[in-house]
């Protein structure tokens, strides 16, 4: 195990920090989602299949079984998410058309939280202390590193999935044997930073355009792919974090571009399917699709009209909560806010309503908070 100091109490300033850096993150997100709606390129689709493989057109759907994994920390904020995440989970898993096995939680906290009797959970050690540089989110390739060398995984595929994703549908497995399914980041563009991405992806492998425009979640791979991929995942995106150039130019995706990457390294496209996900509030209808991703604010004045950036006099933002979960009583959108968003509020207050006891342990002191019956 990693020596571990200071897991006690955190300070205020912390807290202060993360607030600041998750702004600064979205601030830049918005910045392109904005840019990417006014182009008009976020239109409904039709077909789902952006991209594909020629030689897997013309297969069927496979029909093997997944194990759903995330990694995520002990922190109250991904504590919170991870339960309603796994209690869609459950309630998706034996429906028809679900393709869903077993599930894990991938803790790279290095140590047993209070979620270990209620989720199924593998503990992994973080990384060395530094070494992320204050980018949680490289812990997540060296997490599932640790998890496919030592845990027993019965399922041939793998969904890699985060705590802020709720399944709506019941999700078959969309990959073909070695060509994954992965959702398509309209921001994720490797052609647009080609002198950076060389650095990690040299001309004799191929064109940039093999780096297919995606992150590591939602993917559903194979688990022998995934175990080629991952130590490469792991040494690309430290590469990239230590390098001045690509940390500036990728910023909070880094680690998205770095799977990317090192999938192409590898040889390995991907299916990419833009019904996997919706992420309101930009996505406006739920529709046939499988996740939604809440992790972008959303902001609307009493007309239902988004404020695009600017806190609305109704707002859901799941960063107002790095302490604990969002209270039971959630007050719902006004009217003419999208689908997308008001069919997110109902999932959320039906986690707190079946659950008899919601609790949580606040970073700042031993306390406990608890919310439901």
């Amino acid at each position: 195990m990693i020596e571990r100091k200071n897991m006690g109490r955190v300070s205020p300033f912390l807290l202060v920090l993360l607030a600041l850096g998750f702004s600064f993150a979205t601030y830049n997100l918005l910045t392109l989602v904005i840019r990417y709606k006014t182009s008009g390129e976020g239109a409904g689709f039709s077909d789902p299949v952006i991209a594909m493989p020629q030689n897997v057109r013309k297969l069927g759907k496979s029909n093997l079984k997944y194990h759903v994994a995330l990694t995520a920390t002990d922190a109250p904020y991904s504590q919170w998410q991870c339960r309603i995440m796994y209690y869609w989970y459950k309630k998706m898993k034996d429906a028809p058309g679900s393709d869903m096995g077993k599930f894990t939680r991938v803790l790279h906290s290095g140590k047993a939280d209070n979620l270990m009797d209620e989720i199924p959970t593998f503990i992994v050690d973080p990384l060395p202390e530094g070494l992320d540089r204050g980018y949680i989110v490289l812990n997540r390739p060296w997490a599932f590193v640790q998890w496919l060398e030592k845990a027993t995984i019965e399922e041939d595929y793998i969904l890699m999935a985060e705590p802020d994703h709720i399944f709506v549908n019941p999700l078959p497995n969309l990959s073909h044997g070695d060509n994954p399914a992965a959702f398509p980041f309209f921001y994720i563009k490797p052609t647009d930073h080609e002198s950076v991405v060389r650095k990690y992806y040299p001309k004799d492998k191929g064109p940039v355009t093999d780096v297919d425009p995606i992150g590591n979640s939602p993917v559903i791979i194979k688990k022998t792919l995934l175990e080629e991929i991952s130590p490469t995942w792991v040494n690309v995106s430290l590469r990239m974090k230590d390098d001045p150039e690509t940390d500036k130019a990728f910023g909070w995706v880094l680690e998205m571009y770095a799977y990317a990457v090192a999938s192409a390294l590898h040889g390995v496209r991907h299916i990419l399917r833009k019904d996997f996900m919706i992420q309101p509030p930009w996505d406006l209808e739920v529709g046939k699709t499988f996740i939604i991703h809440y992790t972008y604010g959303c902001d609307y004045d009493l007309t239902g009209k988004l404020t695009y950036g600017k806190i609305g006099e109704w707002r859901f933002d799941k960063r107002s909560y790095l302490r604990g979960p969002p209270p039971r009583n959630l007050s719902l959108p006004p009217p003419g806010v999208p689908e997308s968003v008001v069919c997110t509020f109902p999932l959320l207050r039906e986690v707190f309503s079946k659950m008899p006891l919601f609790t949580f342990t606040f970073m700042h002191a031993g306390e406990a908070r608890k919310i439901g019956k």
